[in-house]
């Protein structure tokens, strides 16, 4: 794990085996200084126990960042299912997980992301307290991924506005790879404000609804990252950033909602040697942990939920001109701010 880069002095690491469900699972817990951790379950058919557990540790450890960034009273955890959303899910499968859940005493809340819906997260619930983002409770708010398109359509915004000095995003070019769940409400709120849009995903049903809704144009997945655009808007898989794409992207401005973008640290500093504005991927895709944070409180409140995303535009202007003033790519200055906030909230 130290020889593959990933390990960041986690507090915990819980690899799952359950041999009646066949549930292989892995829960990695970054940094609980700020509050307990809080990160979305993903659901992926790795091609290996190792490349699970490298994601799961890398996707934990932007969760801290994120949230301390974000000014929440949540850690960063991460919790990965290795099989196939499609075709290996079960109730029991579900179920099982919630138990290994339980079992850590409220040190980790999971939610909904990759390959799970909130309706999986209702199974879940079943057997656990430790679950957001649900259809049903006192404080549920439902699936977080609208409130993450909005942090990212805020995002954008400040990117294009420190980029071009634009206000507006009337007439540019944004190319979105992947339209699920939170590209979809990118694209309405992109389209909505003008935007023309290239659109690339392996579901072809949810591509024909953005073409029909959106007016949106689409794109082959392997050529998404190069197309001619003002920006590039990453809302699928991570690490499609890395020393090979990097020399093909035409976008001025990179700012999309997944995670973990950049396959290497360096390649952010690639990105400013190309001149391309990189909205850190942590900080602009935080509206959705930012929602689920509001349920864990107890006292759900909507306007403030939106006040907080509506802020990730100023966190994002901040860091832009920091970089810029600094020399340093932006997703240092992210990191830097990220780390020195976990230390604080640690001493």
């Amino acid at each position: 794990m130290i020889e593959k880069n990933q390990f960041k002095d986690h507090e915990h690491v819980v690899m799952i085996n359950d041999r009646k469900t066949g549930l292989k699972a892995i829960i990695a817990v970054h940094d609980t200084s700020c509050g307990p951790a809080a990160g979305g379950c993903r659901m992926f058919p790795y091609t290996s126990q190792m490349d699970a557990l490298n994601d799961a540790l890398r996707l934990s450890r932007g969760m801290s960042y994120k949230n301390a960034v974000a000014g929440l009273p949540l850690g960063g955890g991460k919790s990965v299912i290795i099989g196939n959303p499609a075709t290996d899910k079960s109730d029991e499968l579900f179920k099982a997980f919630g138990k290994f859940i339980d079992s850590l005493n409220g040190l980790y809340i999971t939610a909904e992301d990759v390959g799970i819906t909130v309706e999986d997260m209702e199974i879940v619930s079943s057997v656990t307290d430790h679950v957001a983002g649900l259809d049903n409770g006192e404080h549920a708010s439902g699936d977080p991924s609208p409130f993450t398109a909005d942090g990212v359509f805020h995002g954008i915004r400040a990117a294009v506005k420190h980029k071009y000095g634009r206000d507006d995003l009337k007439g540019m070019t944004v190319a979105v790879q992947g339209v699920g769940h939170v590209g979809y409400y990118l694209c309405k709120h992109l389209h909505a404000a003008g935007a023309k849009l290239l659109v690339a995903d392996v579901n072809q049903a949810a591509l024909k609804v953005v073409k029909d809704e959106f007016d949106a144009v689409i794109v082959p997945t392997d050529e998404i990252t190069s197309v001619q655009c003002d920006v590039l808007s990453p809302c699928a898989l991570g690490a499609t950033l890395n020393e090979l794409s990097i020399l093909t992207i035409k976008a001025s401005v990179i700012a999309g909602a997944a995670n973990n973008q950049l396959a290497t640290d360096e390649d952010g500093k690639r990105l400013k040697d190309a001149d391309i504005l990189y909205a850190p991927d942590y900080v602009i895709n935080a509206g959705g942990i930012i929602n689920v944070s509001a349920e864990t409180t107890g006292r759900y409140d909507v306007n403030e939920v939106n006040k907080k995303v509506n802020n990730i535009y100023n966190s994002l202007g901040s860091i832009f001109k920091n970089a810029d003033e600094q020399g340093l790519a932006t997703n240092v200055i992210a990191d830097k701010l990220a780390i020195e906030l976990v230390i604080a909230a640690r001493g």
